[in-house]
Order: structure tokens, then C-alpha cells, then sequence
């Protein structure tokens, strides 16, 4: 009995002891799990927190979005064989707030029909079923390098399914090129005024006008002539009421007026559109932007509302086309993110003159985690907050005495060597951002500093300003003027100083709202 007992004990301590062992190696095992999923997790790279990226390879123009079935749907140039070329087709991507994308994949592929891969252009919902393909289908007219010799013409493509596939209408273009280098772009509007569907087509540095009853056959019926701004692409046309309660049409398109030291983004014109063709109200442009890469702009109504004149919103693809590759996100598999989308509305100015103001969708408020705040920070040199991040919204009010420079220093190196100036030069009348402290595409130091002329007498400004891992965006004062450009500063560049050279400044109402991720 003796012998029995203790061989129990002796059983019962051997089997305490794997229990225990068992134990510590399932803690140990699920242990380094989670620290393998935290480093994967948190391993640094370039993708944005809060901007729309393509989830692979490339992108570039966005095409503008419709709104069907409450959501947004989204199209835009994409390229699964990149870096090696061979051409773009239309990816998807759907939203019901204009902040959090769902992808959808390819709905136009490329080389499908015979005129090659597919190109701009844009989308419309045939409520009235004047094509013949269904009342509610959606078709797109698009620009495809036709033949041989790649003639640009456009080309009609349809949806039964909602937009979520398309079917090619042949492989006859339905405008053929009229023996002019530059003919694409194609965009659609409905012209409810003359009861039929209105086209505009980038011709070099002409935008032609084109009208039709069923997408199908279009006439010819006037052009718009453009100076000294190179080459135009991407053309839109809308009307907006502005807060005067009077209404204007708006003829935009991307353009270069870097040769003439205007930007390289989008131009418009305000004015009269006859069913014809347009009137500006002045021969020279305004700009929606005064930075580096908000280009292929595009503008669409807002979905979710009947008033469809007072509030519009707009999108570019964020890059410039003399430095497309130059971005560390090819490391992580990807190259193409789009500017946040912006609200804009037209404003009557003092002058009697009508323009676009600018401000960040309202949504974008959904991903505020916390906020900082600084009721009033006087700052003579300069002036380092102890807040650091890399996503988020800053807000300030500044106003000055004899400060000759004043703005802040953003995403900043610890040594202080590296960071993005925002700012106002005071003796130069304009504001600016400066990249040329910090990683940035633009090899070649030319696309350093972007500015624009300011108003420095009533000695104040409010600046906005959206900041992300890769891209600086401002909106000044009431966003008449406002900034889009990529940098790429070290990930671990996250500090922010206030600065006032030649003076004292007061900073008040400083707010930092951080911004979570979309992708989470």
C-alpha cells in the first residue's frame, strides 16, 4: 500500500509538471505569434494612412466618379504589368463617404477589342435609355490608340451589371480621328437645358465641343481656344451656383503653364456655355491648385444630395509626368495615390470676379482619433511642439507685426535638418510650401518650392493643412488658393515647429487632429 501511494504521488508530480511545461510553451509559442504579427503589422512602409492608393502595381488618371445605389463608383487608369508598360485599363473602386474604398478590380481590361488598351475617359447613367442598352445602364466613352499607327479616337464601352463590368459596343470607333495628333479624354455631361448629351474632347491646346441624342453618333459644334498653357487634357464642364445665388458654367482642364511660371495642374475658366460652345468671362485661366501633382483633375456632383449646383467635389491623381517613377512606394509594390477628395463651391470675390474655393470632404472627420489643441502660442524664432505624428490634420490662425517669414516646419527630422516648409513670405506677398528639405521626387530641383500670390497687408492667414506619409496638402484662408505635393520624408521624420523670422507672431486656434488608417 505503501509503494502504491508514493508511485501516485510520483505520477501525479510527473503529470503537474508537463501540465506546467505544456503550458509555458503554449504561452511562449502564442507569445512570439503576436510579436511576429506586431512586427509584420508595423513593419514601415509608404502607404498612405488616409489617401486612396491602388492596391498594386500603377495608376494614374482618375475618371470621374457617378453615383448609383448609394455609393460612389470610381474608375482609374491602372497597369498590372508595371514597370514594364504595356499599357492601362480601368480598375474600380466603390465608397458611400468619399474616404473609405472598397476595390473592385478590373471592369475595363485592355486589349479585349482591336483598338488596343484603354485610355481616359468617362462614365454616365443612361436614365433615359438613350442608347438602347437598358434604361440605367451606365456607358463610358473612352479613348483608345486606334490602328496602326495609333491614332487617338474614342470608343464606346457599356455596363448592364451596374458598372461592375463592361462590354465593348465593336471594335468601330464611334469618333474617328480627324488627323490631329492629341484627340482624347472624351467627357460626358447631360444637357438638361437642351434635352441631349454634350461632349468635350482634349485637341491639343483646343477642348472641342461635340453633342448627341444616343452616345452613339456625335456632331461637331464648337472649340474652345487655349494660351500659353501647353497642352490640354482631361477637360470638364459644369454649372455651379455661386453664394450670390447667380450661376456660372466652369470649363476646366489639366494643363502646363509651367513655361510662363504658372502651375502645372488645373486650369478654369468662368462663363457662359450656349449648348454650343463656351464664352470665358476672362481669357486668362484660374488654377484649382498651385502645387506639384494634383493633375487629370476631375469634378462630380455630390450623390447624396438634390441640390446638385451649390457643392461639387474633386480628385486628381497625385504625381507629375516629369518624375511618374520616382517613389520609394515601389518598394512596398505599388506606385499611385490620388489627393483627398475636396469639397468646392463658387464664391463671388471682392473684385466682382467669380472663383473656386477649396475645403477637405467633411467626412474626412470620421477618422479623427484624438485631437491637440493650442489656444495661443507667441513665437519669435521658432517653436517645436512636443506632438509628433505623420497623419493629420493641422489648423491655425497667424497673424504678424514685422515678422518677415512665418509658417511651420512639418514632418521634421529630430536634428532639425530634414523637414516641409508651409508658410507666408511676407516681402515676396505669397505663400508657399517648400519640399527641397526632405525627400521629394523631383531629381532634377526644379519643383522645389510652389507658391502663390498673397495678400500680406491685413498681416493675418488661416492655413489648413492635411499632412500623410507621403503628400502635403494646404488650403489657405477660405482655400481659393490651395497646395497638393508628394514628399517623402524619412518615416520617422514626425515633428512639427512653429516659426517667425524677423518678428514676433501669434499662432492661435492651433489644432492637430490625428487621423487613423482607411486600410484598417
Amino acid at each position: 500500500l505503501h509503494l502504491s501511494l508514493r508511485r501516485q504521488r510520483q505520477m501525479c508530480i510527473r503529470d503537474s509538471c508537463l501540465i506546467i511545461l505544456s503550458s509555458i510553451f503554449l504561452f511562449i509559442y502564442h507569445t512570439n505569434k503576436r510579436i511576429d504579427k506586431t512586427i509584420i503589422h508595423e513593419k514601415p512602409n509608404y502607404r498612405a494612412i488616409y489617401h486612396f492608393t491602388t492596391p498594386d502595381k500603377w495608376k494614374n488618371d482618375p475618371q470621374k466618379p457617378i453615383f448609383l445605389d448609394g455609393k460612389y463608383h470610381y474608375y482609374y487608369l491602372y497597369n498590372h504589368d508595371y514597370p514594364n508598360g504595356n499599357g492601362t485599363e480601368w480598375r474600380q473602386a466603390t465608397s458611400e463617404d468619399l474616404v473609405h474604398w472598397k476595390d473592385e478590380g478590373v471592369a475595363i481590361p485592355k486589349y479585349t477589342n482591336k483598338n488596343g488598351d484603354i485610355w481616359s475617359g468617362s462614365t454616365v447613367v443612361d436614365i433615359k435609355n438613350t442608347a438602347g442598352f437598358g434604361k440605367g445602364a451606365i456607358v463610358a466613352i473612352v479613348t483608345q490608340p486606334s490602328g496602326s499607327d495609333n491614332q487617338q479616337e474614342q470608343s464606346l464601352w457599356y455596363s448592364t451589371d451596374k458598372g461592375k463590368t463592361f462590354k465593348s459596343y465593336g471594335d468601330q470607333p464611334i469618333i474617328l480621328n480627324p488627323g490631329t495628333k492629341d484627340f482624347r479624354d472624351p467627357k460626358i455631361i447631360w444637357d438638361s437645358q437642351n434635352d441631349k448629351w454634350v461632349m468635350l474632347l482634349a485637341e491639343g491646346t483646343k477642348i472641342g465641343f461635340y453633342e448627341s441624342y444616343n452616345l452613339k453618333n456625335w456632331n461637331y459644334t464648337g472649340g474652345f481656344f487655349t494660351q500659353n498653357i501647353g497642352i490640354v487634357e482631361c477637360p470638364d464642364l459644369f454649372i455651379m451656383q455661386a453664394n450670390d445665388g447667380t450661376y456660372k458654367w466652369i470649363l476646366g482642364a489639366s494643363a502646363n503653364g509651367k513655361s510662363s511660371g504658372k502651375p502645372n495642374t488645373y486650369a478654369y475658366w468662368i462663363g457662359n456655355y450656349n449648348g454650343k460652345e463656351f464664352a470665358a468671362n476672362q481669357n486668362e485661366p484660374q488654377w484649382l491648385d498651385y502645387g506639384f501633382d494634383w493633375y487629370a483633375g476631375v469634378t462630380f456632383e455630390n450623390g447624396n444630395s438634390t441640390d446638385k449646383f451649390t457643392k461639387r467635389y474633386a480628385l486628381a491623381w497625385m504625381n507629375n509626368w516629369d518624375y511618374p517613377n520616382n517613389t520609394p512606394t515601389i518598394q512596398d509594390g505599388f506606385n499611385g495615390i490620388d489627393s483627398i477628395v475636396r469639397q468646392i463651391n463658387l464664391k463671388k470675390q471682392t473684385d466682382n470676379t467669380y472663383s473656386l474655393i477649396s475645403q477637405p470632404v467633411e467626412t474626412l472627420d470620421s477618422l479623427i482619433t484624438s485631437t491637440d489643441n493650442f489656444k495661443q502660442i507667441e513665437v519669435t524664432g521658432s517653436k517645436t511642439l512636443k506632438v509628433q505624428s505623420e497623419a493629420y490634420q493641422l489648423d491655425a490662425d497667424i497673424s504678424w507685426s514685422d515678422a518677415k517669414n512665418i509658417g511651420f516646419r512639418l514632418r521634421e527630422s529630430s536634428d532639425k535638418k530634414r523637414h516641409i516648409d508651409v508658410g507666408v513670405f511676407v516681402e515676396g506677398q505669397y505663400t508657399y510650401v517648400n519640399r527641397g528639405f526632405t525627400g521629394q521626387p523631383d531629381k532634377s530641383k526644379k519643383y522645389i518650392e510652389s507658391k502663390a500670390a498673397f495678400d500680406t497687408s491685413n498681416k493675418k492667414v488661416h492655413l489648413k493643412i492635411l499632412v500623410d506619409k507621403t503628400s502635403i496638402e494646404v488650403f489657405v484662408d477660405d482655400g481659393k488658393v490651395t497646395y497638393s505635393n508628394e514628399v517623402f520624408p524619412n518615416l520617422n521624420d514626425k515633428g512639427i515647429t512653429l516659426f517667425s523670422i524677423g518678428g514676433k507672431s501669434i499662432f492661435k486656434n492651433v489644432t492637430i487632429k490625428h487621423l487613423r488608417s482607411i486600410n484598417k
